[in-house]
């Protein structure tokens, strides 16, 4: 089933011109944080795929054991070594709150673990997200945690959760959705539950669920106290079912996350003024964000797999990514349809 022709053309709206108009930093500053000693792949992936997609930059959020892999993998993405295991989350705080301050997005998950330590500085970090009013990606272990105390995000409209089915069905059971509901309504049901936080439900065809109708809904915890409600209202679910590859690699969740919160970077660039026109509500941000992650996510796969076929890999996929791009959106939305000398 296509895209419904107004999501796409709101997700055209949120690519930032390249016309020379804006300067470093402008189409958007993304964060990744995760990493340890047993996990550097991820967050690369997830970091790299943000810049391919088309951030300006990358920042990596993570424990010294894991800094010198991820700086040895690319020397585009800022690493920093900050989330120590001999530290605690009032010493790493200063440094962590700085960090965010320059940042669009912060994508939490990716390569982060389950080890307490890392734990307790995922939970800062999202505190410290939500008080900036940040947009946010949690992915992998980040909803491992959130499953744990929904309270983390609950009531947040500005985030994205990305769950795979195992981990859909674990949150839908922890929050209370009835097993007999419909499968292409459970998602819808979730993100009612969270106060609006978007659903990104992955699977043979991914589920795109946002609903900001329920009571723990609230405006003022997603810093948009005074906007206009009506505006705000968001209730809609797409099934995105563009092909993908036939080989699920590990690692493509990661690239996933990089797209969506890229989108969400450019998002927090046009909320704030940089480009565009304005009238797109922040509540619906998210939603397209994920759509618009997904349609790339699940092309890149498909060029990737097309090419190596059963061996494909993670990393076949990242080179990819812009030419998944320009496919979904068009080679102008690239950059790519200047003349030539």
């Amino acid at each position: 089933m296509p895209i419904p022709r107004q999501i796409f053309e709101h997700l055209k709206h949120l690519i930032p011109p390249l016309d020379g108009s804006l300067h470093k930093g402008q189409s958007g500053r993304v964060g990744v944080l995760g990493g340890a000693l047993d996990y550097t792949g991820a967050p690369f992936f997830a970091a790299i795929s943000a810049l391919r997609f088309g951030a300006d930059l990358s920042h990596v959020i993570c424990s010294p054991t894991a800094a010198g892999a991820i700086k040895s993998y690319s020397p585009d993405l800022i690493v920093h070594p900050i989330l120590r295991e001999d530290l605690t989350p009032k010493d790493v705080k200063p440094s962590l709150e700085s960090l965010l301050t320059r940042l669009h997005v912060l994508i939490i998950g990716p390569g982060l673990g389950r080890e307490p330590y890392m734990e307790s500085f995922a939970k800062l970090a999202l505190s410290l997200a939500r008080e900036q009013g940040m947009f946010l990606v949690l992915d992998a272990d980040a909803l491992w945690m959130l499953g744990k105390d929904l309270s983390l995000i609950r009531g947040y409209r500005r985030a994205v959760v990305t769950p795979n089915v195992m981990e859909f069905k674990r949150l839908s059971e922890q929050i209370g959705i009835d097993p007999s509901t419909p499968p292409k309504e459970k998602a819808g049901l979730v993100s009612r539950a969270l106060g609006g936080v978007t659903v990104l439900q992955k699977g043979a065809k991914d589920l795109v669920a946002i609903d900001t109708t329920g009571e723990t809904a609230n405006l003022k915890e997603s810093k948009l106290a005074g906007a206009d409600e009506s505006k705000e209202k968001a209730q809609d679910t797409v099934e995105v079912d563009v092909e993908g590859g036939l080989k699920r690699c590990g690692g493509q969740g990661d690239v996933l996350s990089g797209c969506v919160g890229t989108f969400l970077a450019w998002g927090k660039c046009y909320e704030d003024g940089v480009f565009g026109s304005g009238e797109i509500a922040a509540s619906r941000m998210p939603f397209l964000a994920a759509v618009g992650g997904s349609l790339v996510t699940r092309t890149a796969s498909r060029r990737a797999f097309s090419k190596e076929g059963r061996g494909v890999i993670t990393q076949d996929m990242i080179p990819e990514i812009g030419n998944a791009f320009a496919e979904v959106f068009g080679h102008a939305a690239q950059g790519q349809a200047r003349g030539k000398f």
